[in-house]
């Protein structure tokens, strides 16, 4: 059997993380990338990322997707582009039409019936039209404020109430997420950058309440979320994200999902750069209210960066093997770690 190939849209810290991994694992070639960036384009993705190319074939990083799908066999392309479905849309249809096998990284991606209802129909016809698959998933929305949570559910006979809380560190990410973040900026800037739409904080609360809720039956009938901003008292410094004493360092974001007139799910998620130096541990932490109650802590937190590259990559076979059409990760498998032959678990 011939191994599985992958091509990766976009080479920024996700997409790179993902070719590391990817070359470490069995059964899987990188046959193709693409990406935008002046600096990288015509290079070769491992003088890129900095590893020895040994006996792989050699792999030029390419400005046109449509080369690098249109050209040759491949089997799945992770894209790691945008964080909302409508932005993302188009670089997705056009990998489906190329009959490709897509998991993208984008946040809404993870349940898109929660806000873009149209699209996500849309792509479940492109998809099936194309007898492909495609999934969004990460580390969160996708596993922990999310999935795992549904899971935890399964052990109780009823459910009265779910909260998700994941204190996280923003330390890792790029120059985009500190922008997204608002990162660095006052607080009356802060508070503009809000009122306006400007500034995302995290992305994927109504995905994940959606997500949830479609899961065990709760009807969400209204979604609400809150953005404030945490204020440094120190300076703060991160290797892409500074934030002077007084400014902001991040930002608390609170949601909640009601079902018949009540809140029924919650969402905490403070994020910030080097919370630890103001003594702000982080953690991932599920307390669902019910019989019987299920509180569960994970200190420190699932480091994201990590976590989204893994869940992209592990997510791969059971993406191949699914039914053409739009896919959640409550559709799918459970994710897993693959740590033998990709190649045998490929149904197909």
């Amino acid at each position: 059997m011939e191994n599985v190939k992958v091509a990766i849209w976009g080479f920024g810290a996700m997409g790179s993380g993902m070719a590391r991994m990817l070359l470490t694992k069995k059964g899987v070639d990188i046959v193709g990338v693409c990406d935008r960036n002046a600096a990288r384009v015509d290079k070769s993705m491992f003088e890129v990322l900095g590893v020895e190319r040994a006996d792989r074939p050699e792999v030029i990083i390419n400005s046109d997707i449509d080369k690098v799908l249109g050209g040759q066999k491949v089997d799945i392309c992770l894209i790691a582009t945008d964080s909302f479905t409508k932005k993302a849309f188009p670089r997705l249809k056009q990998a489906l039409e190329h009959k490709v096998n897509v998991i993208s990284t984008a946040e809404e991606m993870a349940y898109p019936q929660a806000q873009n209802p149209e699209l996500a129909a849309e792509l479940d016809k492109i998809a099936k039209e194309n007898g492909v698959s495609i999934l969004g998933t990460g580390i969160n929305p996708g596993l922990i404020m999310d999935l795992l949570v549904v899971c935890l559910t399964g052990c109780m006979t009823d459910v009265e109430h779910i909260e998700a809380k994941r204190v996280n560190s923003l330390s890792p990410f790029g120059p985009a997420v500190m922008e997204e973040q608002g990162v660095g900026i006052t607080v009356d800037e802060f508070n503009k950058g809000v009122a306006d739409g400007s500034l995302a904080g995290h992305v994927g609360f109504a995905e994940s309440i959606r997500m949830i809720g479609d899961a065990i039956g709760w009807e969400v009938e209204k979604f609400e979320q809150q953005m404030k901003p945490i204020v440094t008292s120190v300076d703060r410094k991160s290797p892409y994200g500074f934030a002077a004493a007084g400014n902001v360092a991040g930002v608390n974001m609170t949601g909640q999902g009601y079902v018949d007139g009540e809140v029924k799910i919650d969402m905490i998620h403070p994020q910030q750069i080097e919370p630890e130096m103001e003594g702000t541990h982080t953690g991932d932490y599920i307390t669902i209210k019910g019989t019987p109650e299920v509180n569960m802590s994970i200190k420190p937190e699932v480091q994201g960066g990590l976590g989204t590259i893994a869940m992209c990559v592990n997510m791969i076979p059971h993406v191949i093997n699914a039914a053409p059409g739009l896919k959640t990760m409550i559709d799918l498998p459970v994710p897993r770690a693959i740590m033998g032959d990709m190649r045998k678990l490929i149904n197909k």
